[in-house]
């Protein structure tokens, strides 16, 4: 049985593959907490969420899109915070979700607090 924090991060894992899909930077932002680290290889690190929203931006403006995550796991770290594990795939690129930490906050959404990928290569 699911718990209802775990469904909150499926949930917002949703939100962002689907804002990203629709090419929607700031929805895709809106998913990380304030404060939120992305270690995205081989760009670099990115520090709070307007900086991550520029980011996205950058990537969709370079054409990428139609982003899927396949061999997905979830970790429990305790009631709120959640790890995600995956490969991932988008229109040029492929790569790994090595860590995406995902809390519930204190109004029951989950957002990513950090966020750990690489891009392997090229489609």
């Amino acid at each position: 049985m699911t718990s209802v924090n775990l469904d909150a991060c499926k949930a917002a894992i949703s939100r962002w593959k689907l804002a990203f899909n629709q090419q929607n930077a700031a929805d895709c932002a809106e998913q990380y907490s304030q404060d939120a680290v992305m270690d995205a290889r081989p760009f670099g690190r990115f520090e709070g969420r307007e900086a991550i929203q520029a980011f996205w931006e950058n990537i969709m403006e370079q054409g990428f899109n139609d982003v899927d995550y396949t061999d997905v796991t979830w970790e429990k770290v305790d009631e709120k915070n959640y790890i995600l594990t995956a490969k991932w795939t988008m229109n040029k690129a492929f790569g790994a979700v090595h860590h995406e930490l995902w809390q519930v906050q204190k109004d029951g959404v989950a957002r990513l607090i950090t966020d750990d990928f690489e891009v392997l290569g090229e489609r």
